[in-house]
């Protein structure tokens, strides 16, 4: 098969042909790898590479496969990781031109798991310094070229910029990113692929650069939502190494994946909430709507006690406090080589008191509370992932977010798949973002598979 064919095709189609030996592992990782070499240089995904690392890994993958010791159905499989994810002996920068030569002394828990299952590391990839940041931009390190626009540099989404990018152009299978404001569902929307904001506690987070640890969540991102759910069920369960996973019972999502929707109960978003979002946006957020009541969907209103932006202003004030308290050195050093818009993010932490926080804490159980009392028997809210399609980088206003739809999940601790729902007239990709209850994960990825199939759309970007 040809290799541009090969980075094309979803993992569970690549999985299939590799147990079935159709597909070598050697074949698929060196595709990738060629690809990566042809685009990289203008999308800058990549912070490094493991390109020799990578084929060692491939070229084992296939001798255990061969003789009859394959760990799994994803042996062999390549997989970008984001650069906030430890791998001992290896540099990780968190997006920080000042932590450049810093070099992890374990391995992230998550990364464990996927290397158990017999993936191959491709690389590294690039994030909005320290997860700060929802546009995708990276003054210091440079910022990932969404695909969508071979032109114009637009915004790629962020913080997860680098993975967002890597699997829309078919630089990567799937990708690891983290979501502490929208950080794996920004950069979904705007590059026209598929990501998973987790319950907090599902997948550990030992090993991961922290921003906020109240409120980070690691999640997979892949071209479609199968995919999103095969990695989904690698990454999470139980560690010891992280309190906050102990006590949740492993949830496959794959065995409801396929079910449909009919029965369900889902709601649109208050009506107030549609003045942030543009035409465009609004447009394809109602045909989904109305795809999936003709699916069989029950479409109804959702009352809520609360805006998403003051839902949001919470969010932020716990994002600024904790990351300033782990990051104050640096923020505090004027000769730090730092991020000029990220720096006052979290510098903002400074003017957080103990009483705003607590009390931003205190708000989150009782908001907690009313959201599940508004929704009480809905099975998810769904809402646009971002209010426009990717902005030209020069008309980013860095003081502002985009994040304005997709805070409130992590406030809320709720899980929420974002999955493109169209193409806008400018040419470029629009979300729908599903938001379900806490731990339920397999619920939004069963009508995110359902809404996929029906909308059949091809969301490659220009090659």
């Amino acid at each position: 098969m040809p290799q541009k064919d090969l980075t094309q095709l979803p993992v569970h189609q690549l999985s299939h042909q590799l147990v079935a030996r159709k597909l070598s592992p050697v074949e698929l990782t060196e595709a990738f790898l060629t690809r990566i070499a042809a685009r990289e240089p203008k999308l800058h995904a990549f912070v490094e590479v493991y390109a020799e690392e990578a084929r060692m890994a491939a070229r084992a993958a296939e001798a255990a496969i061969r003789s009859g010791h394959s760990v799994g159905p994803l042996h062999g499989i390549p997989i970008a990781l984001k650069d906030l994810v430890e791998l001992e002996g290896r540099v990780v920068t968190g997006g920080c031109e000042a932590w450049t030569q810093r070099r992890a002394t374990r391995t992230a828990t998550l990364a464990q798991k996927i290397i158990a299952q017999g993936m191959i590391l491709l690389g590294k990839t690039h994030t909005v310094e320290f997860a700060m940041g929802g546009w995708g931009t990276n003054s210091r390190r440079g910022t990932p070229w969404n695909p969508w626009d071979p032109k114009r540099q637009r915004t790629p989404g962020g913080s997860s910029s680098g993975s967002g990018v890597a699997v829309a152009a078919a630089l990567a299978p799937w990708a690891v990113g983290t979501d502490t404001g929208g950080s794996v569902r920004l950069p979904a929307s705007w590059c026209g692929i598929t990501a998973l904001k987790t319950t907090i506690g599902r997948i550990s987070t030992h090993g991961v650069l922290p921003l906020s640890p109240t409120l980070d969540t690691p999640g997979p991102m892949a071209r479609n939502v199968e995919d999103t759910a095969l990695l989904y069920a690698v990454m999470q369960g139980a560690d010891p190494l992280d309190p906050l996973t102990r006590g949740l019972p492993y949830a496959d999502p794959l065995p409801t994946l396929k079910r449909g929707v009919r029965g369900l109960r889902l709601a649109r978003m208050p009506q107030g909430e549609r003045q942030h979002a543009s035409a465009d946006v609004l447009a394809a957020y109602d045909r989904s709507l109305a795809e999936l009541e003709r699916l069989g969907a029950e479409i109804v209103d959702a009352n809520l006690p609360f805006l998403f932006a003051d839902v949001a202003a919470f969010n932020l004030r716990i994002m600024a406090a904790e990351s300033y308290a782990m990051l104050r050195e640096l923020i505090d050093d004027e000769n730090a080589p730092l991020d000029p818009h990220v720096r006052p993010r979290i510098a903002a932490g400074r003017n957080v008191t103990a009483q705003a926080y607590i009390e931003a804490l205190h708000m989150r159980g009782v908001m907690k509370q009313q959201f599940a009392q508004a929704l009480e028997g809905v099975d998810a809210l769904l809402t646009p992932t971002t209010m426009t399609t990717a902005l030209p980088l020069d008309e980013v206003d860095q003081t502002k977010a985009p994040a304005h739809y997709t805070r409130f999940a992590n406030y809320l601790d709720l899980c929420a798949l974002a999955l493109p729902n169209g193409i806008a007239p400018d040419g470029l990709p629009t979300s729908l973002q599903i938001v379900c209850r806490a731990n339920d994960e397999a619920t939004a990825l069963r009508i995110g598979w359902a809404y996929e199939q029906a909308a059949g759309q091809d969301m490659q970007p220009p090659q």
